[in-house]
């Protein structure tokens, strides 16, 4: 029923989309216009097969196709439209054209499930534009405020709110513009993004927790000064402290447990960045991930009093500003129950393991279950030109996501 010459046609499509001349990689970056013309085609897609589409002011869309009980809660599939720049083909995409290759076999095949099921394209589930990830499931879920689509802005100063308005939406009714309709499961297919399945030798992951991070922007205000003139002792350098706070992050992190927490300053800015002057002003971009928020928040509580000890100790202020702080989701034992039964009964080669990504699936477990399938991908590489897969392991996972959606259908 699956049929790979299909996936196929629907990624070399999204390809000639995606790219930007003398530019590596895919370039679907939120709300360009690679992302919007790969928005476009996908919708054709979904109209193409006749669902019925809704819309939001965020620029997600769901296509409905009905099941035999239209008011039934629906079984939701779908990732998100959206790259990295310089960015992997198949980050979101692949569960997408999987989404849209179940539901071109069922109808293909005469099938109309009991449930209904609906094909989400979410929009801006990279935090590369606006420093904050997962934006579109967060609009369908209402929890975006019209003041945080105020304060995400992009490095041309551009706002989210800007932004939306540009492309014709109405940025006043995000807030109040959650998914009206109940769901009786979310399930998304993705890569891996890591090497566990390939080197494992694994096709199916069951993903058991998705992790999210808490993130701040943090801003060391030191003094700028002549780096022959001014002695060591009467220097408040700001990056130096940038260098004690990194340090502090690493040795944190690595001291979490018994459920790990990584934690990165992957962005450091400082000024005026030129070697005959001691840096005053510096900016950090700091990221904490675990999938048990109780160890999360444990391990960001200890960084931010780090962070408090060097700025007493070297006398330089120092800002923390959170600009994300998103709940990571441990997958209920029901559902994996259901995706384990499923890949036994077809004798899928699987195994069970942690997300250390987020994903816009974990913003939809408090309103449904939600369940993960991974696929490899190649010596683990991903937001990254060489991130390739196997295509014979996109259909697997598109054949096993078929028959899970199937397996939940007909539970009660």
């Amino acid at each position: 029923m699956i049929h790979k010459a299909r996936l196929q046609q629907h990624l070399d499509q999204m390809y000639a989309l995606s790219t930007i001349p003398a530019v590596p990689g895919i370039n679907r970056v939120a709300f360009t216009e690679q992302d919007w013309q790969g928005r476009a085609y996908l919708i054709n897609c979904l109209q193409e097969l006749g669902l019925t589409l809704h819309y939001d002011n965020f620029g997600n869309v769901v296509g409905r196709y009905e099941g035999l009980q239209p008011e039934a809660p629906a079984i939701m599939l779908g990732s998100h439209t959206d790259s990295v720049p310089q960015g992997g083909h198949y980050d979101g995409l692949a569960g997408i054209v999987a989404a849209i290759e179940v539901v071109t076999a069922l109808k293909e095949a005469n099938i109309r499930l009991q449930t209904p099921i609906d094909i989400a394209l979410f929009m801006c589930e990279e935090s590369s534009r606006f420093g904050s990830a997962t934006l579109g499931s967060q609009a369908m879920r209402g929890q975006l405020t019209k003041e945080r689509l105020h304060q995400l802005k992009d490095k041309q100063g551009l706002s989210l709110y800007e932004v939306l308005q540009q492309r014709g939406f109405n940025p006043e009714a995000v807030p109040s513009g959650s998914y009206p309709k109940p769901l009786k499961a979310f399930l998304e297919l993705h890569i891996e993004q890591g090497l566990v399945l390939e080197a494992t030798n694994h096709q199916i992951g069951i993903v058991t927790g998705i992790a999210a991070p808490t993130r701040y922007k943090l801003q060391v205000h030191g003094t700028a000064g002549h780096s022959g003139a001014t002695p060591m002792n009467h220097r408040h350098d700001g990056l130096c402290a940038a260098a004690d706070i990194i340090l502090a992050t690493e040795r944190i992190a690595k001291a979490s447990g018994p459920v790990p927490v990584v934690a990165t300053i992957g962005v450091i800015e400082a000024t005026p960045g030129v070697m005959n002057v001691i840096p005053g002003e510096v900016s950090l971009g700091l990221d904490i991930r675990s999938i048990s928020e109780t160890a999360k928040e444990e391990a960001t509580n200890a960084i931010l009093e780090a962070i408090k000890e060097i700025s007493a100790t070297r006398q330089i202020p120092i800002e923390t500003n959170l600009i994300a702080n998103e709940k990571p989701l441990m997958i209920h034992a029901t559902m994996l129950n259901a995706m384990e039964t499923v890949a036994q009964s077809h004798h899928y080669n699987y195994m069970t393991l942690p997300s250390g990504a987020g994903h816009d699936a974990m913003n939809w477990g408090d309103y449904t279950e939600v369940g993960m399938i991974f696929i490899p991908c190649a010596k683990g590489i991903s937001h990254n030109p060489a991130e390739a897969i196997n295509l014979d392991d996109l259909m697997a996972g598109t054949e096993y996501l078929l028959e899970l959606v199937q397996y939940l259908d007909a539970l009660t």
